[in-house]
């Protein structure tokens, strides 16, 4: 194995789709392209999380809509949310600055910024 290869990534999870109108979203992705739900949850006042996906698993999409506080991009899983933050913090990449924990309602998880800015989110066994 490379020394620069580790096990900080185990899958690309999620990657998100901004819609304007999330129930006409869900009827194109659901009815017209036949991908069931995966996961459904009010995480408070205007902010809904909905994937879709392929009926045998793999990659979801979630369709996010503009304001709901949740950043476009690509969700990667990870097998440990802590170890793979300090391995990245310890590498001097742009990651949050503390693990986001939500209790029960999500999984531990922080956001890391590629060099060209973009938004990737590490979700502990996403």
């Amino acid at each position: 194995m490379d020394e620069t290869t580790t096990d900080t990534v185990t899958r690309v999870a999620t990657t998100t789709v901004v819609v304007t109108d999330l129930p006409r979203a869900l009827a194109f992705y659901v009815d017209d392209l036949g991908m069931p739900v995966g996961r459904d949850a009010e995480l408070g006042p205007g902010r809904r999380w909905v994937e879709v996906g392929p009926a045998g698993g793999g990659t979801t999409i979630a369709l996010i809509t503009a304001g709901s506080g949740f950043p476009p991009g690509i969700r990667l899983g990870t097998a440990d949310a802590d170890s793979a933050h300090d391995r990245l913090r310890g590498r001097c990449v742009d990651v949050d600055e503390q693990v986001l924990r939500m209790g029960d309602v999500a999984p531990p998880m922080f956001t890391v910024r590629d060099p060209d800015g973009n938004v990737l989110v590490l979700v502990e066994g996403a």
